[in-house]
């Protein structure tokens, strides 16, 4: 393990292979703080890493022009699929039958997982360097090089739907949309983040203040943070919801990362994003505090993608090193640094009422008002605070 205290996560040992299956192992030291599954098997880069069904798979894409859906488990691959020449992207639908991938041959994809068949196929101009299902999986989206185009297309059918190409005036890097599928959102080497409204066809936010690419972004689930990664080193965290960032500017998420960030991902309750960078590194920060709450180390090349599970208790990260790895980060507000480091801003850390999972509570707010985390209010989002309250009281 690194002398250094902020590093929770160690080089691990090679994985050995049963039965020619690439079966991936827990593989760190015993006192390691942070455990590390790693999963081999890509041929080159892999350029993009998500889960699948409740977080039971794992969808992969690679410069190897593959795209694999893994066992989370153990580590065998499902499924291989073969998109041809290299593969920027690969996301899932929302019940993960079927998938986008998005690549160098200038095509985007749709394929049934079960029968490994290609449903449609759409063209660019360009280098296709990135692809999202919505949320309810009617639509998909596509982003270019060299054109710098935008495409919407109909996800069953195929039809392009929209085809726009003075967003950006440089290549579009990423491509959401947001929670509720009425806007898209990209970034772009031109050093923006722009919001289209695809009910009029107009770009309605652009939000401009890195000084090098923008690589990646996220929103969070209620809308109200929106995050941009970039080549400068930095992360800012825009509140789109008030629109606050007008007057005061972006909050900033600096100091941990040494190299560009490449990508960022928020948790569901949007109190944690995750980044990775090209010097190697995985940062977690808690977004309210903006502070570095982990720092993983353990690839050996650029990180290309990383996401939270859907319950927050695992990190997972595609790397030019060819591998995946998944990070559980489940008892990390038990970690003595991480609590040191809260309580020296002035943190409290409480349990939840409801799930019994730690969380921080600044001491100038109520805690009588926030016995709940955040991520309870959202899941149980239909209820009340006053219905979660008798919950409390009736413990």
């Amino acid at each position: 393990m690194d002398d250094d205290a902020d590093y929770l996560a160690v080089e691990s040992t090679v994985a050995e292979s049963i039965d020619g299956r690439n079966t991936a192992t827990w593989e760190h030291e015993d006192l390691a703080q942070v455990r590390i599954k790693v999963f081999r098997g890509h041929a080159d880069s892999v350029n993009s890493c998500c889960y699948v069904d409740d977080d039971t798979k794992i969808l992969s894409a690679s410069s190897d022009g593959s795209v694999r859906i893994w066992d989370a488990e153990n580590g065998d691959v499902k499924h291989s699929y073969s998109h041809g020449g290299i593969v920027s992207k690969a996301y899932p639908n929302d019940n993960g039958k079927r998938f986008v991938s998005s690549g160098w041959d200038k095509h985007v994809k749709v394929w049934d997982v079960e029968s490994g068949n290609i449903l449609w196929s759409g063209s660019h101009a360009g280098i296709v360097t990135c692809c999202k299902f919505s949320h309810d999986g009617k639509l998909v989206i596509s982003g270019s090089d060299l054109d710098n185009t935008l495409k919407v297309w109909d996800a069953n059918s195929g039809d392009l739907l929209y085809n726009m190409d003075d967003i950006h005036v440089s290549t579009i890097t990423s491509c959401i949309f947001a929670p509720e599928d009425d806007k898209v959102i990209t970034t772009s080497m031109d050093r923006s983040a722009k919001f289209l409204d695809l009910r009029n066809e107009k770009v309605t936010l652009s939000l401009e203040g890195h000084i090098n690419i923008v690589a990646d972004c996220d929103i969070s689930f209620d809308e109200r943070k929106f995050a941009t990664a970039s080549w400068d080193k930095s992360v800012k965290i825009w509140d789109v919801a008030t629109g606050g960032y007008r007057s005061k500017g972006p909050g900033s998420l600096e100091g941990s990362h040494e190299g560009s960030v490449s990508s960022c991902h928020f948790s569901n309750d949007g109190l944690m994003l995750v980044t990775g960078s090209y010097d190697s590194t995985i940062v977690v920060w808690d977004v309210d505090n903006r502070i570095q709450k982990l720092k993983l180390q353990g690839h050996d090349d650029w990180i290309e993608d990383v996401c939270f599970s859907s319950d927050t208790s695992m990190v997972l990260s595609a790397s030019r090193d060819r591998t995946i790895r998944m990070w559980n980060i489940g008892d990390s507000d038990k970690i003595p640094m991480v609590l040191e480091r809260r309580k020296a801003i002035g943190l409290q850390i409480i349990r939840c009422s409801v799930c019994g999972k730690p969380f921080s509570l600044t001491q100038m707010e109520s805690f009588r008002d926030n016995t709940v985390c955040v991520f309870c209010r959202l899941k149980n989002r239909e209820k009340t605070m006053v219905e979660i309250m008798n919950i409390v009281d009736e413990q």
